[in-house]
């Protein structure tokens, strides 16, 4: 049977000989060369979606081993009495999403590990937490914490659309899109399903799917007219795409939005590069 290594290296020489084919290729290859790069891209999809399928019966194996006799528990240890200041809490949390939404993770992480030890185990603060240590690029630290989530509510939007931007970051697009998909099917939370369609436009701009890519910017604006963060990637993908009067509209519209907001003014420095005629930092 072919290993996980084997097949990951035989996508990897056909990647390749694509690769090189390309870089000598004649106005004549154009459609062998389009449907071999079609084929290969939907071989690849069914094999993710293969696997995601099987990632999933593989959950069930894990169900029908919990459901097994448990041993007899040891006994119980004494038990302190653990005061939970949910109100205490609340405001910590609160602080710790406007340090998110500002730009600012390190403040947040320490208002959210403030936040859990007035109220330990409070799954709305763990699930800010692991968003505060996904922005730091601490990409372990919030695996854990939403695994830890995801523990005690398998459907957490927030924790599923987090974890697919991580898998996105780490490269692995097929887990990331399980995730994301999850979440926008869930219309359980607006703030996740304004989230999960930004990450899922980033997921294809990586890709260089730049048409799917702007069709997610623009519903996570519909949903969230103040996400500035989508005109800053609606202007990449155009960016990238070598259409660079989309894009500086792109990033006007953001930086008229707000020019004093992170992205906003993010977009309004890409616009100042591309006037002068200079690289846009951040925008490859």
């Amino acid at each position: 049977m072919t290993s996980t290594q084997e097949l990951l290296a035989a996508l990897e020489a056909r990647y390749a000989r694509i690769d090189a084919e390309l870089d000598g290729a004649a106005a004549g290859d154009r459609e062998r060369l389009r449907a071999d790069i079609v084929g290969f891209f939907r071989e690849t999809e069914s094999a993710i979606e293969g696997l995601t399928a099987l990632k999933e019966r593989i959950r069930g194996l894990v169900d029908r081993y919990k459901a097994l006799p448990a041993p007899a528990p040891a006994p119980a240890p004494p038990q302190h009495n653990i005061v939970s200041d949910h109100i205490g809490s609340s405001t910590y949390v609160e602080r710790g999403w406007t340090a998110i939404a500002s730009g600012d993770p390190r403040r947040a992480v320490k208002e959210l590990e403030r936040a859990l030890e007035l109220a330990p185990n409070d799954p709305h603060a763990e699930s800010l937490l692991g968003w505060a240590q996904m922005l730091r690029e601490q990409y372990d630290d919030a695996l854990m914490t939403y695994y830890k989530v995801l523990m005690k509510d398998p459907n957490n939007p927030l924790a599923r659309v987090n974890l697919g931007y991580i898998c996105l970051k780490k490269g692995i697009f097929g887990e990331a899109i399980e995730h994301l998909s999850r979440a926008i099917r869930q219309e359980s939370d607006r703030k996740a399903q304004i989230y999960a369609h930004l990450y899922m436009g980033m997921l294809y701009l990586e890709r260089e799917m730049y048409d799917d890519a702007r069709s997610f910017f623009s519903r996570t604006l519909e949903l969230g007219p103040g996400m500035l963060e989508a005109w800053w990637e609606t202007g990449r993908a155009y960016y990238l795409e070598g259409r660079l009067d989309q894009a500086r509209e792109a990033w006007r519209t953001g930086h008229q939005a707000n020019r004093f907001n992170l992205w906003g003014e993010r977009c309004g420095k890409a616009l100042a590069q591309l006037e002068a005629g200079e690289p846009v930092s951040g925008g490859t």
